[in-house]
């Protein structure tokens, strides 16, 4: 129970409530008697009567009690578990107005972290898909059980209620198939699914990747120990009623813990990897290794980046958090040379294979911390012009920030899948000597609150 106190407002109070824009996490935001006031499903233009489930000192939470103004962008979500399942956030607002809040979003960011005048901050329109469905290659479902039937899908929002999904409409179709009928094998063998509470049982997680241009697919069981029951029954089915899946690979997670994969990977079935193509560029994705979700956006996303990059071919390129070695990759050949560093050996692994299939010669990846393995070279003597950095949603290391502050890059070039850590990132920067030149955002995830973006830096000389 909430035992917060606020001068304001009242856990049960209901009042009249103009929403004027959207939140991080897709909920509507309003204000009564200068106090900010979240509401999930409320969208901007819209009047509302809101009832206040929690209370904070300075913000309170609500639910809508009835909407007396619609927004003319209000649709029907199509997805019939929309409200329970909480993947997406955004189904009820149609999409050109999607793509609209989402460049709010970003905007919003800089106006309370940064301290970058509107009229000087120049941010584009955010970079949308034609058929915004079915994007996503990769689907990561928990398995449970409901009176005894298996199944697999993700938490309710802020609860640990496991939601099944026998059909998600952001998701390839493929992974939908193939998730639903490895539900019913495991159901088919009477094997037991893990029991987060208890600790007890064995799978955890199915997870199935899909390469869009090659059709393969990986399947990858997650379980709870290493030994596993009705092992060769259990894989014979998948051959058996799954013949598309090229890959099957089994990784343990023993550990107490929210990660979907543990330290142990092991190929089963077929090939370790699957391949997958980005325009002219293909690559071989291992189980644990990072590729982007949306693989068409992301053709999109790279061109942004090598178009504010601006690449003469006579540049030294730093690939930061480089996954598999996509972004470096797309780069490399209007560079000089590309240095790409990630912490997960498998993805460096993956990147040193990729780019010498394709004969790219200028790229060089190693294993590691950005915020270690770039003062390293600096200290070496090789000291970039530009640094193209794709961080985590917690934004770059304070170290690696530093770093690239005494390295002086001509350019950085930013990719965010974050705002908030984003524009907090650029003040630091800012401060530094570093001026934005461009925003641009991009949707990597339509019907979700999630915004990408692509954020220029130039170096302008000490402030």
């Amino acid at each position: 129970m909430n035992k917060a106190v606020n001068p304001i407002m009242n856990i049960g109070q209901t009042f009249p409530l103009n929403i004027k824009r959207i939140g991080i996490n897709g909920e509507g935001i309003g204000f009564y008697k200068r106090q900010v006031v979240f509401v999930p499903g409320a969208l901007p233009g819209e009047e509302i009567e809101v009832e206040i489930t929690k209370v904070f000192p300075n913000r309170g939470e609500g639910k809508i009690k009835k909407i007396k103004k619609k927004s003319k962008h209000r649709v029907t979500p199509p997805c019939p578990i929309y409200e329970t399942c909480g993947g997406c956030q955004l189904q009820h607002l149609d999409y050109s107005a999607q793509l609209k809040e989402k460049r709010d979003l970003v905007s919003q960011a800089f106006e309370r972290y940064t301290k970058i005048p509107k009229n000087e901050l120049s941010i584009g329109k955010t970079i949308g898909m034609k058929e915004p469905w079915s994007y996503r290659n990769k689907s990561q479902f928990q398995v449970g059980q409901i009176d005894q039937n298996v199944i697999a899908g993700l938490y309710s929002s802020n609860t640990h209620k496991l939601i099944n999904i026998d059909h998600c409409l952001v998701q390839h179709e493929d992974t939908n198939i193939v998730t639903n009928k490895v539900k019913q094998i495991i159901q088919d063998l009477n094997i037991q699914v893990y029991n987060e509470k208890k600790r007890t049982g064995f799978i955890r997680t199915i997870v199935v990747r899909t390469a869009f241009k090659t059709d393969e697919i990986q399947l990858v069981i997650v379980t709870a120990k290493e030994e596993f029951p009705k092992k060769e029954l259990f894989f014979n089915e998948i051959q058996k009623r799954l013949p598309q899946v090229t890959s099957i690979v089994q990784n343990v997670n023993d550990e107490k813990t929210s990660l979907i994969f543990g330290n142990k990977t092991e190929g089963i079935y077929g090939k370790e990897t699957i391949t997958e193509h980005l325009g002219s560029l293909s690559f071989e994705l291992s189980a644990r290794a990072f590729f982007q979700l949306n693989p068409s956006q992301t053709v999109k996303l790279y061109e942004e980046v090598k178009k504010q990059a601006k690449l003469t071919g006579k540049e030294k390129v730093v690939d930061a958090y480089c996954g598999s070695g996509t972004i470096g990759m797309w780069l490399a050949s209007g560079a000089k040379e590309v240095r790409g560093m990630d912490m997960i050996k498998e993805s460096i692994l993956d990147a040193q294979k990729n780019a010498k299939k394709h004969g790219i010669k200028n790229a060089k990846y190693e294993t590691g911390k950005a915020e270690h393995l770039l003062p390293q070279w600096v200290k070496e003597g090789w000291r970039p012009d530009v640094v193209v950095v794709d961080p985590p949603r917690t934004g770059c290391d304070e170290t690696f920030l530093k770093t690239v502050v005494q390295v002086k890059p001509k350019r950085m070039v930013y990719v965010s899948c974050n705002p908030s850590t984003l524009a907090k990132d650029v003040h630091m920067l800012i401060s530094k000597g570093f001026a934005v030149e461009q925003v641009t955002p991009v949707d990597m995830f339509p019907q979700t609150a999630q915004v990408e973006a692509v954020c220029t830096l130039v170096y302008k000389g000490q402030a």
